[in-house]
């Protein structure tokens, strides 16, 4: 008899066929609202990066910083396509987190050294808590459209999830490769 229960409880929770979920259940109301919200999020980051990429010290930062922009600007035209699929307007909805985290980087610029390795690792961090964020609404991005039986849309989705955790392993990669401790050392250079 658990068996039975059991089955039965699986056969309740497994993602529905396509074709499924193409009406206005709550869940699908809120999936269309946090696409919105990571809509916003990427047009805005659009606008921010070029300014942390000038603030930028070293050119492998800049670099980095040059190949999201251009990725970001994908990431925008992929959104919109899943607008499409999912037979929506295109529309951004204004992300508080994502207005936060860019108003942080902005602040990291304006309390650090110009031409320092610590604004470099202040922006690398500033940098790595926007992909951390953006990872996270993805990766539940992802996983919903699933539940709602939007392969497609969850195709889509798993790429750019993806493409920001090669994005923030990178950054983590400038860091380690001698930014942090060339930062390290800006400070002792100062005692002596």
């Amino acid at each position: 008899m658990a068996n039975t229960k059991t089955a039965a409880a699986k056969d309740k929770k497994a993602a529905p066929k396509n074709g499924a979920g193409k009406g206005n259940s709550q869940l699908e109301n809120y999936f269309t609202e946090s696409l919105k919200d990571i809509y916003w999020a990427e047009k805005h980051l659009v606008k921010a990066l070029p300014k942390m990429q000038s603030a930028a010290t070293t050119e492998e930062l800049k670099s980095a910083i040059e190949a999201h922009i251009t990725q970001t600007e994908e990431h925008t035209s992929r959104l919109e396509h899943v607008f499409k699929l999912l037979g929506k307007k295109a529309q951004a909805k204004k992300c508080d987190a994502m207005e936060g985290l860019i108003k942080e980087g902005e602040s990291i610029v304006e309390e650090t050294e110009d031409g320092s390795m610590t604004r470099d690792v202040g922006i690398i961090m500033a940098a790595q808590k926007v992909e951390h964020y953006e990872i996270a609404t993805y990766g539940s991005l992802v996983q919903l459209a699933k539940t709602m039986g939007q392969d497609e849309v969850a195709d889509i989705l798993a790429q750019t999830l993806q493409e920001e955790k090669e994005t923030d392993q990178g950054l983590t990669e400038i860091a380690e490769n001698d930014v942090n401790w060339e930062a390290e050392q800006e400070g002792e250079e100062e005692k002596d």
